[in-house]
């Protein structure tokens, strides 16, 4: 078999180019919004959306509305619960993070397993990818433009108040609102990603890109270039990968993303491991000869 015979024959099945279409649109949006929560240090505030949109994800199948509604109100619930909990008590954002995330967690395991369903809703944990229907496309692609122009449009502000959100301030910006808006769009672009890989997954698609990028470059513009680049190019690898060796179309994709930091974190031109330490060695050696 040819290689433009192996690249062709995934799609003639119209499955595949669902799949692959979702995948590649996933990838992009939460490799971008990934540049800004890896320099802010939101990891684990994205690890909390993605899980926390579980139980809205079954309550809307029980009450037949789309999915995206139900994951929105609580990807959004779960922001207001964080804020309010760190601002009104004594508990740090850490631990507010990780009390919300899992607890609404576990409501939606809770909720999942006491819904009469003619649809395996542990698809929504761990995605199903293959399965992504044209109505579910249409609706992952109006929220993915939404959340991207957002992102395009208010990119200086948003990395202005990622890098100094006290400089922000005083041209006039408003720290408060633009911290609010990226938890807004960090909770869209969970549920764009959902249908891909599942909430399990959704955390790693959003940081995996950026923190690669952000160890082959020092600039935020090159970041926004770089980390989609690498999102899609795994996003079209590990569907592949898993058409031909019969695996889990989300975790090879996010396996592939794996792979693909681990080469940047030992092969990064300046910040790889290997190159740090072989710099670090001939310093030495200079210093031992001088």
């Amino acid at each position: 078999m040819s290689l433009f015979e192996i690249l062709l024959e995934p799609l003639s099945y119209d499955f595949m180019v669902r799949a692959l279409v979702t995948a590649v649109t996933a990838a992009a949006l939460c490799a971008v919004l990934s540049c800004w929560l890896v320099l802010i240090g939101w990891s684990l505030m994205g690890d909390a959306v993605s899980h926390a949109v579980l139980p809205g994800v079954v309550l809307a199948y029980v009450f037949s509305v789309p999915f995206a509604v139900g994951a929105l109100l609580f990807g959004f619930l779960a922001v207001g619960l964080i804020g309010a909990v760190r601002e009104t008590s004594r508990i740090k954002e850490d631990a507010a993070i990780g009390i919300v995330f899992t607890t609404l967690f576990a409501l939606g395991l809770v909720l999942i397993s006491v819904t009469p369903s003619h649809t395996d809703l542990t698809h929504i944990i761990f995605g199903n990818l293959l399965g992504v229907s044209s109505g579910d496309l249409a609706q992952i692609m109006i929220l993915a433009a939404l959340a991207m122009a957002v992102l395009l449009i208010k990119r200086r502000d948003f990395t202005l108040y990622s890098f100094d959100p006290t400089h922000a301030h005083a041209i006039g910006l408003n720290p408060r609102m633009l911290g609010a808006a990226l938890l807004a769009l960090l909770a869209l672009t969970s549920v764009v990603a959902l249908q891909a890989v599942g909430v399990i997954l959704v955390v790693a698609m959003l940081i995996i890109p950026g923190a690669t990028a952000y160890l082959l470059t020092d600039r935020h513009s090159r970041m926004l270039v770089i980390a989609p680049a690498i999102s899609v190019a795994c996003a079209v690898l590990g569907l592949y990968t898993s058409y031909y060796m019969d695996t889990a179309s989300g975790g090879m994709i996010v396996l592939a993303q794996g792979t693909a930091f681990a080469l940047a974190y030992f092969f990064a031109p300046r910040q790889g491991l290997i190159g740090t330490r072989i710099r670090a060695a001939r310093r030495r050696r200079m210093a031992l000869t001088a």
